[in-house]
This record gives structure tokens, sequence and C-alpha cells, in this order.
């Protein structure tokens, strides 16, 4: 993984060196619009039409352009609607992103401000995302993204908005490079190495809980999901607690490296990008070494839980009761519906230490997909909470919508011999309400008596949005998004504010 090296120059635009000069063209009823002011540049107003330029979003055209440092010129389509941070950030984004086989970009869209010139640096770092570690023969041929970046602007404090930037880009490029990984290589103890040496430059404790230290733990959750494998599970901690901090915020992860469904298995088209099913785990670590390196005065803590969902003769077998972490007895009556098993474990553990707030995150359900599509993320819990953590999402500009948890859907899951089945077999209704029904149940509570409550919970359904099967959009190229990472390091700094 390697960032783009990012700046600002406040250099007069047509005097930066680069390969290429990125502007904007703007739709309208009138035709196409360049946002610039240069002269030179405004000479192709005339001509964008003719070589159809439209301004439409996602619209790259490129052209030779002898008037600055740059060899060429790039025409980026901003839409029509009120160019917004999150406007410039995707249009960045869609221009590191499809300008490829250069070695650097000079974008010069207009930034009003410190928060858009933000914008700006973050989304051309995203776009600037290749993930090439398993080619070879065809390395040498693939185009890759700039390795530099100049954001043309006056605007802000330069050199803490390009750290803050290349740290978020570094999180979700972390994520996305786990998650991309292929699972003969990415499985738990290796992600759990992962964990580990991505945390060890930061002031993070990590502890990492082998199957024998699980077993020993009571985490019986994830080691009988786990347990199909010959490659054990893992739970892995990682405790960010700088001095000073006065708020806990706790992250729960689901890792499973790959999905087989376990004996309950999957039609062999379903198990395709099951290796993205441990996104969730890769998220919340990615996430406690952003706040890390940003030194965000907030107590952050993640939990991983981590397993391999395979089938064999020591797997899970439908109808066998599993007692997690805790002590509480669940009824597995379809081993696929092992994410919520694993989450259970990790709820437990995190709400054991009391934090102000749990978010867990998890590719959890194919109902999530067929009820928000492959972009937006689904977001169940503690209704206030919810509301904050969706608010976040729209500053940060991630789609995020809020899902309720129905009454009904808990009686769903009663079993016949056991505290709580993982699923009601039959029922095609809700399942990601269903699910999240299931995990409330092992979110804990604070205080007694008449000021007993259970902790302020979010559940994060990212089943869909955390991997790109389709064509590119903005920042967000083919396979692994990192969806969620800017979003949960907002949250965090608004803990670290109240």
């Amino acid at each position: 993984m390697t960032v783009a090296a990012l700046s600002v120059s406040p250099e007069p635009v047509l005097s930066i060196a680069a390969d290429i000069l990125v502007v904007a063209v703007a739709s309208s009823e009138a035709g196409p619009t360049l946002l610039c002011d240069l002269p030179e540049v405004l000479e192709l107003q005339e001509s964008l039409a003719a070589i159809g330029v439209t301004g439409a979003v996602d619209e790259i055209t490129r052209l030779p352009f002898a008037a600055g440092a740059t060899a060429s010129i790039a025409l980026v389509g901003v839409g029509s609607a009120a160019l917004t941070a999150d406007a410039l950030r995707a249009a960045s984004g869609t221009a590191a992103r499809q300008l490829r086989g250069i070695d650097s970009l000079v974008i010069a869209l207009p930034a009003a401000d410190d928060d858009e010139v933000l914008a700006l640096l973050e989304g051309a770092a995203l776009g600037a995302y290749a993930y090439t570690a398993y080619r070879s023969s065809t390395l040498e041929s693939t185009k890759v993204p700039a390795a530099t970046i100049i954001v043309a602007s006056t605007h802000g404090s330069q050199s803490d908005l390009v750290a803050r930037a290349t740290t978020i880009a570094t999180a979700v490029h972390t994520v996305r490079d786990l998650v991309n990984a292929p699972p003969r290589d990415l499985y738990p103890e290796t992600l759990a190495a992962a964990a580990v040496a991505h945390a060890a430059h930061a002031d993070i404790d990590v502890t990492v809980f082998d199957e024998q230290a699980l077993a020993e733990g009571g985490f019986g959750g994830i080691l009988s999901v786990g347990q199909g494998s010959s490659r054990p599970p893992r739970l892995v901690k990682l405790s960010y607690n700088p001095v000073g901090a006065q708020k806990h915020l706790a992250l729960v992860g689901k890792g499973i490296t790959f999905d087989s469904g376990g004996l309950s298995l999957k039609p062999a088209a379903s198990m395709l990008t099951m290796k993205t099913d441990m996104t969730g785990a890769a998220t919340v670590m990615a996430v406690v070494v952003a706040a890390a390196d940003l030194k965000l005065p907030v107590r952050l803590t993640a939990w991983m839980c981590i397993a391999e969902n395979l089938p064999s003769g020591t797997a899970t077998r439908p109808d066998d009761v599993v007692r997690l972490y805790g002590g509480k007895t669940v009824e597995n009556l379809n081993t696929d519906a092992e994410g919520r098993i694993v989450l259970a474990d990790g709820l437990v553990a995190a709400s054991e230490e009391n934090p102000d707030a749990i978010i867990d995150v998890a590719t959890l359900t194919g109902a999530q997909v067929v009820a928000l599509g492959l972009r937006t993320t689904g977001v169940m819990g503690d209704e206030q909470f919810v509301e904050k953590v969706v608010a976040t999402a729209k500053g940060a500009g991630e789609p995020f919508w809020p899902m309720p948890i129905p009454g009904e859907m808990r009686a769903l899951l009663n079993s016949d011999i056991a505290d709580i089945a993982n699923v009601k077999p039959g029922n095609t209704a809700g399942g990601m309400l269903v699910a999240a029904s299931f995990l409330r149940d092992f979110v804990g509570t604070t205080g007694e008596g008449a000021e007993k409550r259970q902790i302020p919970w979010a559940h994060l359904d990212i089943a869909g949005p955390s991997y790109n099967s389709a064509g590119g959009y903005g920042f967000t190229g083919k396979g692994a998004t990192g969806v969620t990472v800017r979003t949960l390091i907002a949250v965090a700094e608004d803990f670290s504010r109240s």
C-alpha cells in the first residue's frame, strides 16, 4: 500500500510542473462550463461541446495543453449540482482514479476554504489507489495512478491538511489492501499479524488471543465458527488510551477471512468475494491506528473477531448449541449466519469495559443489499446514537441510512433449547433487522436499578458497500472500498470533543 505524496501549492497554477493539470467542468442546460478563471484554459470553452465534453459527474476528457508547465489538461465533470465539499472530493477522486500511467497531477478545482481543500486532498489520495501485489507478468504493463498529487490553492494550514488527508487515505488503503488479499494468504493468524504490524508504530496496546486463549477465556462463538478450518481463529484487541481521554468508544469488527457458509454450504457463485467477509475487522483496526496517528484525545478499543468458516469433519453442525463469551447459549440453526455469532463474543467483551458507546461493523447480511443496494450502509441500534452516527456520516460524505429493529423480530429467534437461535429457518423477511435484533441481545448495560440502561450502540451492515464489483465512481475503484473508515474516524473525533 502506497499513498500518493500530497502537497498544496499557492504558486500560480500554470507554473506548477506536473504531467497533467486537472480543471472542473460543470453541466447545465446551456452546455458545459469551465470552472476556472485562467485565460489560457478558458480558451477551451467554445470547443467543449464540439469535442463531446458534457460536464457530467465522473466524466474525464484529456487534451494536449501547451500554455503551462503541464503537457496536457484533464477536464473533470462535476455535474449540475452545487459544488460542495462532497462534490469536490468525488471529482478529485475521479481524476486521480482515471488518470493512470503518469507520475504527477496538479488539481486546480475551485476550493473556497480549508474544508474544501481537505476534500480535494482526500479525494485525490483515495482515488490514486491500485492493488498490484499479485501481478507478475502483467505488472510492467499495468498503468498505476499518479505518485505525486499537488492541489493548487492559497487556502489553509497546508501541512496540517496534507497530514490529515494522508492519514485518512492510509487507513482506507489499509482496509482495501487487506480485503483485496486472497484468502489463501489472509487467514486468521495472518490477519492478526497484520494488525500487530500496522499498530506497531503507534501508541496502541495489542493483545492477540490464539485458540488456546480463546478456549481459556470462554470465547465459544469465535471458536465454534472457526473449528471447521485447519487455520484456527483469533481475537485481536487494540487499545488506544491517550492521557487525558474523557470518553471511551468501543469498536467491534466481523473478521471472517473466508465464508464458505460452513456445513450450510453456499452455492459456488455465492462464495465469490467471500474473502471480503473480514472487512469489519480490518476497518476497526485501521480506525484505531488512524486515531492514534491523529493523536485524537479519546479512548478507543477495537475488537477484531476473526475466524475462517469452512466445512469439515470438525465443523460446527446445524442444531449445535454454542456457549458464547459471558455464558449465553446460541442454537446454531444455520452455519452461514456465523458473523453474528463471532460479533456476539466481541460485543460482550467490549461491554465489560463499560464504554460510552459501541459500534460494530460487519458484512453481515445479503438482506442489506436487497434493502439498500450496493452503496448505502444500513445503521441500526440505539435510536439517538444511530442519529448521531448517520449525521456524522453525512458530514463525511458517506451514505448511511437508519433502519429499525422492530420488537417482533426478537421473537423469531426464540429457541426451544437454548437462550437464543441465530436464525429463524424459512423466514425471508427483514433479514438485516433480524440479525441486528440478535446482536442487541449481547450489548451490555450500565448503571443499577432505575439508572440501568443499555450502552449506546450502533450496528453498521456494510455487506453491499464494502466491495465494488462494478465500474468505478468518484474515488472508488473496483474491489474493496474501505467504506465507513472516514465516518468512524469522524465519530471518534466527535467523542473527543464532547
